[in-house]
């Protein structure tokens, strides 16, 4: 309760910093004698399940001269620093470059972790009793060039490179004994293909539109990995103005991992994004499916709510999805930073099966 009224007092505060501002926290967008770049920054404080209470800052940077202009959107880097009670560091940088006026799109990200977590195994049915904490850093990399087929489709392929290194275990726990794949270190890497039907309106807070995209990832020794292995990705999304405040969302998301994959490269069931209500990482398998539906209302000019319900589930082999299902449900508040621009915080308290439940603190929707 001490962690969620910090949150809503932070809402609270940056709301009137905004409002007095009346173009956020933070901005820039002049350079020369032109306006070329917008930035918004913002204070981050939080509590997940997996952090704890949590400090930080976050900006977005716009390049207002390099759009693309099949769709009206805006070049970007996001920039986030994260430091929390749990002893973890996270920086993420994510650039969405558009080139050639929208044919060419480079889709990035970087992210270096210090990050204590925990482990409860392999599985989707893990007793609460296998619990154990582990340190892990680990340096990530992702790096898309699409092509634009006209008029909604796009094309490319991706280089992925991750390397976790387990610092610290648990004595006498599962990932000690090196029964594990990765319970010492894992180095993901390989290239991709990426192939996408995009015409959601907006990429922060959609309000109409469907995404289809389809990830092939292949991770290989021959490019350095420590072991060889394919995961498929599915993710599909759709949004339909359902009033002149509202809009429904809903998405079906999967994966499926074919080889020797290490644990870090498994898929994690829980979060912030696809299982709101779990544990990033407290069920870990092969194969994982999310289906989650949500209802945004905009209740004022920059204030909007939502409620949601999602159902999941991560296994060893397709054909067992059905065997243990984890459900969830919740709500939130969102904020929109500045005017014109879509970029929002959001607020959600998400539960889940058996007790779970978490708060959650990010920046855009969740889908």
């Amino acid at each position: 309760m001490r962690r969620s009224l910090i949150i809503l007092l932070f809402f609270g505060f940056t709301s009137q910093l905004l409002y007095g501002q009346d173009e956020g926290i933070a901005r820039t967008d002049t350079l020369g004698s032109g306006k070329k770049l917008q930035a918004v920054v913002v204070p981050i404080v939080f509590s997940t399940p997996e952090t704890g209470f949590g400090l930080g800052a976050g900006a977005q940077l716009f390049f207002l001269r390099k759009s693309n202009i099949y769709n009206s959107r805006l070049s970007n880097v996001f920039t986030n620093v994260i430091f929390t009670v749990n002893k973890q560091f996270i920086l993420d940088i994510k650039p969405q470059i558009y080139f050639n006026k929208g044919d060419f799109f480079l889709d990035g990200a970087y992210k270096y972790k210090v990050y204590p977590n925990q482990f409860w195994g392999i599985g989707y049915d893990t007793p609460e009793s296998n619990n154990e904490v582990y340190d892990m850093t680990s340096t990530e990399l992702r790096v898309a060039l699409l092509k634009r087929l006209p008029p909604k489709l796009n094309f490319g392929f991706e280089f992925v490179y991750q390397n976790h290194e387990v610092t610290d275990t648990e004595e006498g726990g599962l990932l000690e004994s090196g029964e594990i794949l990765g319970s010492e270190r894992a180095i993901i890497s390989g290239l991709g293909v990426i192939f996408n039907l995009d015409s959601r309106d907006q990429l922060e807070a959609p309000k109409s539109g469907y995404l289809v995209q389809m990830n092939a990832r292949f991770s290989s020794e021959v490019w350095g990995a420590t072991s060889s292995f394919n995961k498929y990705i599915a993710d599909l999304r759709a949004y339909f103005p359902v009033s002149e405040r509202g809009t429904f969302a809903a998405q079906i998301y999967n994966e499926n991992s074919f080889g020797e994959v290490p644990f870090q490269g498994m898929s994690w069931y829980g979060g912030g994004d696809r299982a709101r209500g779990y544990f990033k990482g407290r069920f870990i398998d092969n194969h994982m499916y999310v289906v989650q539906a949500e209802y945004r209302h905009q209740i004022a000019p920059r204030w909007s709510a939502a409620g949601f319900a999602l159902m999941g589930e991560v296994s060893s082999f397709p054909r067992d999805y059905l065997n243990d299902i984890k459900p969830s449900f919740g709500g939130g508040i969102r904020f929109k930073i500045i005017k014109n621009q879509n970029t929002l915080v959001r607020l959600d308290m998400a539960f889940g099966k058996d007790g779970s439940s978490g708060f959650y603190f990010g920046v855009n929707e969740a889908f």
